[in-house]
């Protein structure tokens, strides 16, 4: 789907009904942030809110799928190719998770590896420090990459107002977590809890 395209159509749509980003937003209980970042192609509305954006706006969610109000003749062949994307987004979002997951297991090993071999293995002083700074630089970079894949793997639900969001890299790394859900501040209501990771938006 083109991000781009169907936040155009959301502002185009949006300014036909001579709504504000804040009208629309209140209407939908969401922030105004929100539909400014679909606006500008940057986020994409989750699926419990599809519907009434789609009432609000007049429009059909196969419109807003497609970033265009979509002709009879078109409509079967434009839903039909949505339905796949949407499908290859929430693949691609189990992907991330997975690779995010592997690569925090590999991560560990190879650190507790590198910990081991420095602390039990008689050595040189300097094979010893390089292996240390190795073993740092491993876990650095690891969970480096393990964090991106995780924060881009669908959207944080927040547990006060419901509010969907992908956090910044700083909030998401200073956030406390567990399996499934992240100490996170809301950009919506301003509330700081324990928000569930979605992997559908």
């Amino acid at each position: 789907m083109d991000q781009i395209k169907i936040g155009r159509f959301i502002a185009e749509s949006r300014k036909i009904h001579k709504l504000t980003q804040i009208q629309l937003a209140d209407a939908l209980n969401i922030s105004d942030k929100t539909v400014s970042k679909w606006e500008c192609g940057k986020g994409f509305p989750e699926v419990s809110l599809m519907l009434p954006l789609c009432e609000k706006l007049n429009i059909s969610v196969n419109d807003l799928l497609s970033g265009e109000r979509v002709s009879e003749p078109d409509y079967q062949k434009k839903a039909e190719g949505n339905m796949m994307d949407l499908m290859k987004q929430n693949e691609e979002n189990k992907k991330k998770l997975a690779l995010s997951i592997i690569n925090g297991v590999i991560t560990v090993i190879a650190v507790v590896a590198l910990s081991c071999l420095a602390g039990y293995v008689e050595m040189p002083i300097a094979a010893r420090i390089a292996i240390i700074a190795a073993a740092v630089i491993t876990a650095v970079f690891g969970i480096a990459g393990s964090a991106m894949l995780d924060r881009e793997a669908g959207v944080f639900e927040c547990s006060y107002c419901k509010e969907t969001f992908v956090p910044s890299m700083s909030d998401y790394t200073k956030g406390y977590h567990t399996l499934t859900k992240r100490k996170l501040k809301c950009p919506k209501c301003g509330k700081t809890g324990m928000c569930k990771h979605r992997i559908t938006g």
